[in-house]
């Protein structure tokens, strides 16, 4: 790539950057990570320890699922031939983060109730279902899927210790840390999301209506 190719992508990408608020998800992910430290300062019991974080996580795939709202509409879907790159790169990357920031957090000498791998596999999840909420309904209705999946996802995790314990892989957060089936779901869940938003993008409410 020549050097005008390589200042046009960087200036492509500081664009879609600020059009989708990304410096303001990067530091609600940091206020989602610091939230986790401090949370778990705290003596929880058992279940306690497993949903507060469960919270978190969720609040942090959300934060990821609305920058995919586009604040142009359809004359960017239409004119924007490298959308679909950004929108892979900046959903993985903001992924990657945010998992990242969690488990550091985490990691800085307190204890994650399930461990790296359950935070990982919650947000992967969770934010698929952010994602595929944003290509159904509109980018400013993305929050829907993660806030109606959080509902039963800690009640399953009550369920844990209160019986009778619900197994479906489905539930994931309710699964244990190496459950495979927990992995694949979530994994599968976030693939659908993922390929909604960079093929299609957040659904134009205003444009679909036209």
């Amino acid at each position: 790539m020549t050097a005008t190719g390589m200042a046009t992508a960087a200036r492509l990408m500081r664009l879609y950057a600020a059009s989708r608020r990304i410096p303001s998800a990067l530091a609600a992910i940091a206020g989602c990570a610091i939230a986790l430290r401090v949370a778990l300062l705290g003596h929880w019991d058992a279940y306690g320890a497993l949903q507060l974080p469960l919270v978190i996580e969720t609040a942090a795939a959300t934060v990821i699922a609305a920058t995919v709202a586009s604040p142009f509409g359809e004359p960017e879907r239409v004119g924007g031939r490298w959308l679909p790159f950004l929108r892979l790169a900046a959903t993985v990357a903001l992924t990657v983060i945010a998992t990242s920031a969690l488990v550091i957090a985490a990691a800085t000498g307190a204890h994650l109730a399930g461990g790296a791998l359950d935070a990982i596999r919650n947000v992967v999840g969770i934010t698929g279902l952010g994602l595929l909420c944003a290509a159904a309904l509109g980018g400013g209705l993305s929050w829907t899927g993660p806030m109606a999946y959080l509902v039963p996802g800690v009640y399953a995790l009550y369920l844990q210790w209160h019986g009778p314990a619900l197994t479906t892989p489905w539930l994931w957060p309710a699964r244990p840390p190496r459950d495979v089936g927990g992995a694949l779901c979530a994994g599968l869940v976030f693939t659908a999301g993922l390929a909604a938003i960079t093929l299609r993008g957040a659904r134009d409410r205003m444009g679909d209506q036209g």
